[in-house]
């Protein structure tokens, strides 16, 4: 077995690492086709597809307009024998539904699905303003270190 593979976590093992973090960098490319990282809080839906909502004027989305290609990464771990994390590869689809955004913005923030018809109307003014970003994975790699069990 390579090390690649020994330090690879499986589909339960991301699902929890996933489910353990708030926050996911959104990797786009910016105009001079230099990587523009941004922390993005997120959701999943049970396809796997990760959800976040931002600004439709933002950076961030001018460059998915260009290129919808993306990478995401969670990571976690201070010293070499405790890194842990997952990038997934895909292309954005951003979606113009404020009903949308307010339901991403529901379940990023860890509020589920809320039917409150007050929270809802309370947060529309500023959902009329943000797009939701779409990513469905094509690919993942991971990797956790502790695997490695001291040996590298």
């Amino acid at each position: 077995m390579s090390r690649r593979d020994k330090i690879r976590l499986d589909p339960d093992e991301i699902d929890k690492f996933l489910a353990a973090t708030k926050t996911i960098i959104l990797c786009s490319a910016g105009p001079d086709g230099v990587p523009h990282p941004m922390p993005m809080w997120f959701s999943r839906e049970d396809d796997g597809t990760i959800c976040m909502t931002t600004y439709a004027k933002s950076q961030k989305v001018e460059n998915l307009r260009r290129d919808p290609r993306v990478s995401l990464l969670i990571e976690s771990g201070l010293e070499y024998a405790e890194l842990r994390g997952v990038v997934f590869y895909g292309n954005a689809e951003l979606v113009e539904d404020t009903e949308a955004v307010i339901d991403t913005l529901l379940r990023a923030s860890g509020q589920g699905d809320r039917t409150d018809s007050a929270v809802r109307d309370a947060m529309r003014g500023q959902a009329e303003k943000r797009v939701v970003i779409r990513v469905k994975p094509d690919k993942r790699v991971s990797w956790d270190h502790s695997k490695l069990g001291g040996v590298y």
